[in-house]
This record gives structure tokens, C-alpha cells and sequence, in this order.
């Protein structure tokens, strides 16, 4: 008998994205699926372990600059732009003494709301080409000590570690550790007090050890403690222990499965564990929860455009944890992200809750979706 030919993973990827991704997305859907065939942009996590001091001038020497410390100083001559607008415009229309109240009023407002750059960590050093650039970085390089300069990735990876906005001697958990570029972003805050490695594969475990070994001094290392249980068993494991918690679950991993053979979630013989997948993130994202303090925080994330493993396992985690643990969950509003970064990446605005990076040939970044919950 003549066999079934064997359509390729990739295309059945493909295939289930423009019937559902068409729906969702609409008009921006044929941008986004040029983006996501296309080559990825990356970005430099500059590794502030190593002792090559002329990284970021010979980054800045290319013409790429740090997304991170840029983007609040771009806001702020913004909203200054902006201000000085408002008060334009209530100077010519009030006159004598209403004009001075109103413009008086209006200072005082602009000082008191709450300076939003506080919340992303200047710490975190992450260069990134201009948009339409697509010059592509050398590899890394080790100082003399053999810790690499920096560490690439794709840059809207580092938006869910930004959220979760790390104060000093936090109490950190990455749940989803592997294979380690987020791991590696919330030791350059510099500032957790503990911070707390896990992922479910031994073997993507060793590939967290191996990032850990090149970028991270012995002294710093031996304050993370990395673990191999199933994510989904840690709020029974540590419950209520954390102030801050990233839970960046498996996904369809978009770009990767209309690009990539290889381990390939479309796979035929994956299409159970596929269709299990919201199951398994809504497991992870409540074991998230449980683990984390009252008044802590959790970020969610994946690299998937799906709204199945986006905002409706946000809703079904916020809905469970108040029907059977009684805890409240409030979703933070994270529109800042899209003001702040809206120069380095194309945001989805008609996300629902949390934020969304899409694919664009200009900003190649994502699909990241990331939303912070507060307990």
C-alpha cells in the first residue's frame, strides 16, 4: 500500500496559525507571518560579570543602543513635549489668575504620579540594532577570567524579567528556568536576595548550569540553587515563600515551529501533548502563585501569539485561585511597557490583559507575551 506522504511539521504550524492567527489578529496577520518565517533580531544582554570594559563602546560604535536605559528618557522628553503642550495651551486660553492656578495645578501633578522608570531596572543592559537594521552581532567573547561579554537573545525576552521588577534581597523563583537567558537577566539586576532555578528536563537543566558556568562568577553561582522537580508540585513543595516569581511556561513557541523541524510541537505524534498545553501552563502559572508571598508578585509569559495559552489561562488562574483558595488576584496594568519600548518593538494593542510583542520585519522580536499578577 502507497504510504501517506509525510507533511512536514513546520507547515502544519503554519497551517493551524493562519486559520486561527487570521482570526485574532486580522489585518496585521500577514505581517506578523512574513516576520515570524523570517530571520529573528536579537539583542546583547551585556554580561556585567565580565570584565570587558569596552563592550557597550564598541556596541555603541555600530550604532546600537541600550533598549533599556533609552526607552525611559525617550518617555519622559515625551511626556515633557506633551506638558509643556497642556500648559501652552491653558496659558492662551485662561487668563490673569485662573491661568496661574491651572498651570500651578499642573506642576504639581507631574511631580506627585509615580516616576514609572523606577520599575525597570538600570541595571539591565540590553543593546539592540535600530529598526530596519538587521546587522547581526558577533559572537560572544571571553574576558581573562573566561566569563563571556554577553549573552544573546531575543530582546523582548527580556520585557517579562523588567516586569518583574526586582527590589533588593528579593526572594526569586524562575519556575521554567531553561535554558536560561531569563535566569541569567534577573542575576544582572543585581539585587536578588536569593534566587531560586527549577525546570522539569535534566537535560535542559545541564544547558541552565552551562550558561550559569560561562557568564557567572563562582561566588554569585553559589546563590542560586537550581533545581529539576516538576514545576507543577512547587507550591506544595515551597508554598508562600517568594516576594517575586517568573513563570515562563512551555508554548507552541511559534517562531520555532514554523522554522524548525526538529523537536517540533506539531509533530503528529505531539498533537496530545500539544492540545494539553493551556492545561499544563494553568498548572504551572497556580503553582506560581502558591509559591509566592501575600502582596508578591507573578509574571507570566510565553512565546506564543495563542490567546488560548495567553489571557485565557490568566483569567481561569485568576478565577481558581479565588474560588478555591480564596486568594484575590489583581492583574497589573503593564501599558507603561508599551509606551516606554514602543520605539524597539511592535506592540499588539488590542491585547486584553498584559502585553503582547508581535513579529515585524523592522522590529523582528517575539511573539512575548507577558502579564504580572499581584497577590
Amino acid at each position: 500500500a502507497a504510504t501517506v506522504p509525510r507533511i512536514p511539521s513546520t507547515r502544519l504550524a503554519l497551517h493551524h496559525f493562519d486559520m486561527s492567527y487570521s482570526l485574532q489578529l486580522k489585518d496585521l496577520w500577514p505581517s506578523v507571518r512574513v516576520g515570524l518565517l523570517c530571520e529573528q533580531k536579537y539583542g546583547a544582554l551585556i554580561n556585567s560579570f565580565s570584565s570587558v570594559d569596552d563592550v557597550t563602546q564598541e556596541l555603541e560604535l555600530l550604532n546600537a543602543t541600550d533598549f533599556v536605559s533609552e526607552a525611559p528618557k525617550k518617555a519622559q522628553q515625551g511626556a515633557a513635549v506633551e506638558e509643556a503642550g497642556r500648559a501652552e495651551s491653558v496659558s492662551q486660553e485662561g487668563s490673569g489668575e485662573g491661568r496661574m492656578v491651572m498651570q500651578g495645578e499642573m506642576v504639581t501633578q507631574a511631580e506627585t504620579s509615580p516616576p514609572l522608570c523606577a520599575s525597570i531596572s538600570s541595571k539591565v543592559k540590553c543593546y539592540t540594532f535600530p529598526r530596519g537594521d538587521i546587522t547581526r552581532f558577533r559572537p560572544a567573547r571571553p574576558d581573562a577570567l573566561g566569563l563571556l561579554d554577553y549573552y544573546l537573545m531575543d530582546a523582548a525576552s527580556l520585557l517579562p524579567v523588567l516586569a518583574l521588577n526586582v527590589q533588593p534581597d528579593d526572594f526569586v523563583l524562575d519556575l521554567c528556568a531553561a535554558p536560561g537567558g531569563k535566569t541569567l537577566a534577573l542575576l544582572q539586576t543585581g539585587v536578588c536576595g536569593h534566587l531560586a532555578a527549577n525546570d522539569v528536563s535534566i537535560s535542559r537543566t545541564k544547558r541552565l548550569y552551562q550558561i550559569l558556568h560561562s557568564y557567572v562568577p563562582k561566588e554569585i553561582r553559589e546563590t542560586v540553587s537550581v533545581t529539576s522537580c516538576d514545576g507543577r508540585d512547587w507550591g506544595q513543595l515551597e508554598g508562600g515563600t517568594f516576594h517575586k516569581v517568573l513563570v515562563d511556561v512551555p508554548c507552541t513557541t511559534d517562531r520555532h515551529s514554523v522554522m524548525e523541524e526538529e523537536n517540533n510541537i506539531f509533530h503528529r505524534r505531539r498533537t496530545k501533548e500539544r492540545q494539553m498545553l493551556p492545561m499544563l501552563q494553568l498548572q504551572l502559572l497556580m503553582a506560581g502563585i502558591l509559591a509566592t508571598k501575600p502582596g508578591g508578585e507573578v509574571v507570566y509569559s510565553t512565546c506564543s501569539l495563542s490567546p488560548l495559552q495567553n489571557e485565557y489561562v490568566i483569567e481561569r488562574a485568576v478565577e481558581i485561585a479565588e474560588t478555591q483558595f480564596n486568594i484575590s488576584i489583581h492583574v497589573e496594568d503593564l501599558s507603561h511597557f508599551r509606551t516606554f519600548f514602543q520605539d524597539t518593538f511592535s506592540f499588539f494593542s488590542d491585547c486584553r490583559l498584559g502585553e503582547l510583542v508581535l513579529p515585524h520585519l523592522t522590529a523582528n522580536f517575539g511573539p512575548m507575551y507577558f502579564c504580572k499578577l499581584r497577590r
